[in-house]
This record gives structure tokens, sequence and C-alpha cells, in this order.
């Protein structure tokens, strides 16, 4: 079954963000070919692939943060609920506030904590006054499972925190301006094992109210916590499929090798 025909099989989900044809491109260098995947609302969709196969670059495609990169040409077509992301009146600004992006390495602000999540919607206008700003933080750093640790330390630097809980405040701050959906490019792949499982458990719990794509080099990772999984190889989308299905009976040779093993 070709990756395209296979897409059908979600039909019966609805998808909030749709890719057709997306071809990447950095000056002459091709980095992503004609790549079409529907992602699904509320679910965590998993990218894996080897290093340099397309996955981040495809990530960044969905709230355009390529278009910070010098030479780089992005053509096909990505709907986020039926609207065109790359029409020339969309705000970029607007878009990653929908759509927001948690790093590889945390990178707080060297702001208090208090004020690394209070930034955005500031800057937004979320809020009317300071009651409502307040509001907006601590319920923000609650959904990233964060308050607990953090309540009587929010005039403390958030660069103060420990590697885990970094990037949840990243994830917190990211949650502050209410997106619809949250990309994660390799979010525990700098995390210690302990930190690693808080944040896939709070990830598992995000998808209630969220649509998540996680770019992750690892398959375990992908396999726990994923609903659905697209393998890239060579700047193409070689397999998309439920994940159990994709680990467990893949339909390409090429997947069946990344996953045991034997190339990646």
């Amino acid at each position: 079954m070709l990756a395209k025909d296979m897409n059908t099989v979600y039909n019966d989900t609805k998808s909030i963000i749709s890719a057709k044809d997306v071809s990447v491109f950095y000056g002459e260098k091709r980095a992503l070919k004609s790549v079409s995947l529907d992602i699904p609302e509320n679910q965590i969709t998993a990218l894996i692939g080897p290093s340099g196969c397309g996955k981040s670059t495809f990530l960044r495609c969905l709230n355009r943060m390529n278009d910070t990169i010098e030479n780089c040409r992005v053509e096909g077509n990505i709907t986020v609920d039926g609207q065109d992301i790359y029409a020339p009146h969309v705000d970029e600004v607007l878009l990653r506030a929908r759509v927001g992006m948690v790093f590889q390495k945390a990178n707080p602000f060297p702001k208090s904590i208090y004020d690394n999540v209070a930034y955005a919607p500031r800057i937004h206008g979320l809020a009317k006054n300071k009651d409502e700003l307040d509001d907006i933080v601590l319920a923000s750093l609650e959904k990233a499972g964060l308050l607990d640790e953090v309540k009587d330390l929010l005039n403390e630097s958030g660069t103060g925190l420990s590697g885990g809980q970094q990037q949840r405040l990243c994830i917190a701050r990211a949650l502050a301006v209410q997106p619809d959906i949250i990309l994660m490019d390799e979010p525990c792949s700098a995390l210690d094992p302990i930190a690693t499982a808080k944040v896939e458990e709070l990830i598992e719990e995000l998808r209630k109210n969220y649509t998540i794509i996680i770019v992750t080099h690892s398959m375990q990772q992908a396999a726990r916590i994923s609903q659905k999984t697209a393998f890239f190889h060579l700047g193409e989308i070689v397999e998309i499929g439920e994940t159990e299905q994709l680990f467990t009976s893949p339909n390409d040779k090429r997947t069946q090798g990344y996953i045991t093993g034997r190339f990646g």
C-alpha cells in the first residue's frame, strides 16, 4: 500500500492539519520531496526516521519556522482547519501562537519563571489586568505539571531549574497562548530517564485538549505515546500508519529495516 493511499485509513478522524505535496529547498538542495500527511485532531503523531531524513524540516513547515532560514523555499500546500497557512494574508506571529513549538533543547528566557510564562500572553494582549495574567500563568504551569514544584519560586530565574523542569516550563510557555496544536522537536533528547518519563506522561495528558506532533529519535518513545507514526527516509515519507501496526507489521521493507536497527 502506498503512503498516500494509507491516509484514507484516517477518514473517520478529523484532520486538523493537511499537508499535500510539500517540498522544501535550502538553496539548490531539496530536503523534502513531495510529502503528504494528514494530522488527526487530539492525537499524538510521531515522526521518526534517521538523522537528516527531513522530519524536523517538515515539523518546522507547520508553523512557518522555516521562513526564518535564509534561502529556504517551501512548495506545496499546508492547511490548518482548512486554511492555507502560507497564504499572503496569514500573520506568522498569530500562526505560531496557535501552533506552538517546543524545541530539542530547553530554552527558557533569562527571566523569572513567572515572566517566562507571562511573556507571550502580554505580547498578544490575552490578559486585561494582572489578575487575569496571574490566572493564565498558574493555569499554564499546572497544565505543564510544574506548578506544585515552582509555586513558591515564581520570581526565581527559569534558567535555575533542572533540565526536565526547564523543558516543562517551555511547554507551559507554549500553552500560555492557548494553542490548538503543539509541535515538539525531540523534546526529551537532552533529558535523563526520570525527566523523560515525566515529560512523556505530560504529553499523554495534554493530548486530551491538544493535537501534538512529535519528532523523536527514540522508536520506543514513539511506540509508547503516539497513536499515529510517519516514517521519513531521505526526505520522503515511506510509510504512515497506526503506531502499533507500523511497528509490528510495517508494509515497507525500509520501515522494517529501520525499526529492527538494520540502518539509521
